[in-house]
């Protein structure tokens, strides 16, 4: 893994990083066609590119394709650690920045519906992450099955992305609602995507973030907007993230921020997860499905 601590010293907002402090953030979204992914990828690369050493585990277990997303073809995936064929350590592949891809497999079952014995080689595998990241990036599936509801009360710290769309709200304002009632502390973020203009992506974000804390009791910070913008739909076609391929566009700029800003608060961030706990949350954890009302 390429990495120069000394490059860190480079932006001040990346000094304060605590070494063997790997911090855990789910990113998520109530329903797919968002732009989860893009917003995942592009933030570990925004990341990355600072000096950070940022892991992104793709665990959209059904579809994963943030392989498809940046550009690269795995040799192996999830599937090959699972069956024990392969470590964790064999199938990372270095993406743009330094980027460490954990790809996912499509077709592999749910992580609920993963036998026991498979689940728990998957966790202990990705226990070798604990200390040698900053930060691990974990890009879900869309919704509230059981094993994304999972990854975001193991991880402590989610980052919902949603658009301005009023399906996309509410099955936002839904995937907090279920997160809420398992009480258990979760730190989460909102990134309105997909904005005509600034104004309404932040007024997006105010009305929601006012909602969840009447009537969840949850603060929810929105940490930014992306605006529409077809570069975004050219990197995807292409095959070749936005960070790499259109680094000066409007939404590039945009996502850059939001890493800025998402980082800047590491030290006050009083959820955050080492990736040891975030597994041996997840070994412990028991997840029902919670009926959304």
């Amino acid at each position: 893994m390429n990495y120069n601590p000394n490059s860190l010293a480079v932006n001040p907002q990346f000094s304060n990083i605590q070494p063997f402090r790997s911090r855990v953030l789910a990113v998520v979204s109530g329903k797919g066609g968002v732009g989860k992914t893009n917003v995942a990828v592009n933030l570990g690369l925004s990341l990355a590119r600072r000096g950070l050493r940022v892991a992104l585990l793709d665990a959209d277990l059904g579809t994963a394709n943030v392989d498809v997303v940046l550009g690269v073809n795995p040799r192996y995936h999830l599937q090959h650690v699972v069956t024990g064929q392969k470590s964790l350590a064999d199938i990372i592949v270095e993406g743009p920045f330094g980027l460490q891809i954990i790809p996912g497999a499509s077709g592999l079952p749910d992580l609920a519906d993963l036998p026991e014995a498979q689940r728990q080689m998957l966790l202990h595998a990705l226990m070798v992450l604990d200390g040698s990241v900053d930060l691990l990036i974990i890009d879900t599936g869309a919704g509230v099955g059981q094993s994304v509801v999972q990854f975001i009360l193991a991880a402590g710290e989610m980052l919902v992305v949603t658009t301005p769309e009023p399906t996309s709200i509410t099955d936002a304002y839904a995937l907090m609602k279920v997160v809420a009632g398992y009480q258990m502390p979760v730190s989460t973020k909102l990134v309105v995507n997909n904005v005509q203009n600034r104004s309404e992506g932040e007024a997006t974000g105010r009305k929601l973030a006012a909602v969840a804390h009447q009537f969840l009791g949850r603060q929810v910070e929105v940490l930014g907007v992306i605006p529409s913008d077809k570069s975004v739909r050219d990197a995807v076609y292409m095959q070749s993230p936005l960070l790499q391929s259109r680094p000066y566009s409007p939404a590039a700029r945009a996502i850059n921020q939001l890493g800025e800003q998402l980082w800047a608060g590491n030290s006050k961030e009083k959820t955050v997860t080492s990736v040891g706990k975030f597994l041996r949350q997840m070994l412990s954890l028991k997840i029902m499905t919670v009926a959304i009302i």
